[in-house]
């Protein structure tokens, strides 16, 4: 509801910081060399969206804090659930209120869409790098 991402010290487990990415940001999916991090902004708040919103991912630099690019789904869109392909080139994610996945090029944020069933929600990627589960689809180290 905030439209971005909270920075958590995690000793303290206090609220040090914000980052504004875009409406209904939702997913959590670092990069594989562990600079960037994706945020999926679902173009909504409400868990009924409507097809075609704002939505967009959100490149965050972990070593500066702030977002470096934001990459909108042409056409608009509904990006949420998902992870990053093996070889880190690929972010894909599900397209929740627009009945699509999306492959996004991690290097370009160039956009193709895949049509499936109807409000595809959760969507993963394996392998996954790790052990142990962040949290959400697949988030491993």
């Amino acid at each position: 509801m905030a439209d971005g991402v909270h920075l958590i010290d995690g000793d303290a487990l206090a609220e040090i910081g914000f980052v504004s990415t875009g409406v209904g940001a939702h997913g959590l999916y670092p990069s594989r060399d562990t600079t960037k991090l994706y945020v999926t902004n679902r173009g909504s708040h409400s868990p009924a969206g409507r097809p075609h919103g704002e939505g967009s991912v959100s490149v965050i630099d972990f070593a500066t804090r702030k977002v470096e690019a934001t990459w909108p789904i042409p056409g608009g869109g509904s990006p949420d659930m998902g992870n990053v392909s093996a070889d880190g080139r690929t972010l894909w994610l599900s397209g929740r209120f627009d009945n699509v996945v999306y492959a996004i090029d991690t290097s370009s944020g160039a956009v193709q869409t895949v049509p499936v069933g109807t409000q595809p929600h959760g969507l993963t990627v394996w392998p996954q790098p790790g052990r142990y589960s962040l949290g959400h689809t697949g988030n491993m180290r």
